[in-house]
């Protein structure tokens, strides 16, 4: 996905673990964060959690092979835009980039 994404235009940034990308966050200002739900040490909704704690204006995008009407509402509830099901085709990840931050 961050290969797809760099070579599309976008400046990507990756962390494979919360802690990393917890770290990342304190370190720069993004305007995106598309996060797996399930992360080795933390979740995706712990991240974006803990972003908002830390007053980061960051929009997120929540990925995960769940899909329930429950998944979606647990994802927006800790603060992502939206929720995507896995696999998640490059096309419909690139729309899902431009609904939450569009360009002026």
């Amino acid at each position: 996905m961050a290969r797809l994404l760099n070579l599309s235009g976008y400046n990507v940034r990756t962390a494979s673990t919360f802690r990393s990308a917890i770290e990342i966050c304190d370190e720069e200002k993004f305007d995106l964060v598309i996060s797996d739900v399930g992360l080795p040490d933390g979740s995706g909704y712990d991240l974006m959690r803990a972003m908002l704690a830390r007053a980061c204006t960051t929009k997120g995008i929540a990925v995960s092979g769940y899909g329930t009407e429950k998944d979606v509402e647990d994802s927006l509830r800790a603060g992502f835009a939206l929720h995507l099901v896995k696999p998640v085709e490059f096309n419909v990840l690139c729309d899902a980039i431009r609904r939450v931050i569009p360009k002026n």
